[in-house]
């Protein structure tokens, strides 16, 4: 009898393993494939004619200035993180999902200046950077047995810090504050990144992940680490990008 017990025992704790993992990669694939939009959508503005809707350029003096629009779709992203929760709430799956795209394809026209600034190299280089500590803090919020849940409030209070100085900042174009702005948001997203892998986890541990909320939790997981990932490549192109 408890021969029989402990087998049942261990083929639902493998169960559930299997269901983790399942769960994991869903959110990790919608992770790159919202990367992979972003960066189709940042190529398309900035070697296309859609550059002139985004950006005023002078020829004369080779200037180039944000326009109307293009200061529209700069906040864009930050606006519709806010409305997300919303659309998670009440939405249906494919309105989470189409928002998912659509904040992915807002976020590369806003980071298209990026292709314009910096050398293809070295925008490759920091990728790569970007990519291995990601996945480095990543596995560690997959595997680590301590709760990072007050490390992560702390640094999301980190994150409000961050986006007040950096609405600042782009009136008032001060290298040292975009600088300082950047290594702390390196070390920010990189601590947040393996708080939301464990979050992720512990959500699928604690809540019925099943049918069309398990859809929806998979999107707003891969949106967090997301964020966290274009933040940390963003602050490392400030920092070790070389410029055109």
């Amino acid at each position: 009898m408890f021969e029989t017990k402990e087998i049942a025992q261990s083929a639902s704790v493998e169960m559930i393993d299997e269901g983790l993992r399942s769960y994991m990669i869903k959110v990790f694939n919608y992770m790159g494939l919202g990367l992979c939009v972003t960066a189709l959508s940042a190529y398309l503005v900035a070697n296309t004619p859609l550059i002139g809707l985004m950006y005023n350029i002078d020829q004369a003096t080779r200037t180039v200035s944000l326009s109307g629009l293009g200061y529209l779709i700069i906040f864009a992203p930050l606006l519709m993180i806010f409305a997300f929760q919303a659309v998670i709430t009440r939405g249906s799956v494919f309105a989470t999902q189409a928002m998912f795209w659509a904040f992915s394809a807002i976020m590369g026209m806003s980071l298209s200046n990026i292709l314009m600034a910096y050398t293809a190299g070295s925008i490759a280089r920091v990728f790569l950077i970007t990519a291995a500590t990601f996945g480095t803090m990543s596995l560690i919020g997959y595997t680590t047995k301590k709760d990072l849940t007050s490390i992560g409030s702390f640094l999301r209070m980190g994150v409000w810090g961050l986006i007040i100085a950096s609405i600042v900042n782009i009136f008032m174009h001060s290298a040292p504050l975009m600088y300082a702005i950047s290594y702390i948001s390196v070390a920010v997203f990189t601590g947040l990144t393996a708080y939301d892998v464990q979050n992720i986890k512990n959500m699928y541990y604690h809540v019925s992940v099943s049918g069309e909320f398990a859809k929806k939790a998979a999107v707003a997981g891969a949106l967090s680490l997301y964020i966290d990932f274009i933040n940390i490549f963003i602050s490392l192109m400030n920092l070790m990008g070389n410029r055109r």
